[in-house]
């Protein structure tokens, strides 16, 4: 079991920035691929950025790649998000998932992924 908390949203203007981070629990963070997903009100969960379980490989959606940047500490048990040049299309609820993979990939589907967090409110105003 894996237990994600995240922190770091709150409202911020067009053009700046936040950093998410997401703290789990237990022993065996460095066994999961770690991936950001939001959901804007009425909107479906949709893909940000995942993470290799060593942070060697990373990927991302197109309408954040160059903005946002993904990165892991697994010493920590942290995974962070760090967000710039905002937009209000970017106002959503962000979450934080763990995918407990065997293996060094990236995973972008919902349902690759086993356990996740409650969410931080990230609101963008123009």
């Amino acid at each position: 079991q894996v237990q994600l908390v995240e922190s770091g949203g709150g409202l911020v203007q067009a053009g700046g920035s936040l950093r998410l981070s997401c703290a789990a629990s237990g022993r065996t963070f460095n066994s999961h691929a770690m991936g950001w997903f939001r959901q804007a009100p009425g909107k479906e969960r949709e893909f940000v950025a995942t993470i290799s379980r060593s942070g060697g490989s990373t990927d991302y959606a197109d309408s954040v790649k160059g903005r946002f940047t993904i990165s892991r500490e697994n010493a920590k048990n942290r995974v962070y998000l760090q967000m710039n040049s905002l937009k209000p299309e970017d106002t959503a609820v962000y979450y934080c998932a763990a995918n407990p993979t065997p293996y060094a990939s990236t995973y972008r589907l919902r349902n690759e992924y086993d356990y996740w967090g409650q969410g931080t409110q990230v609101t963008v105003s123009s």
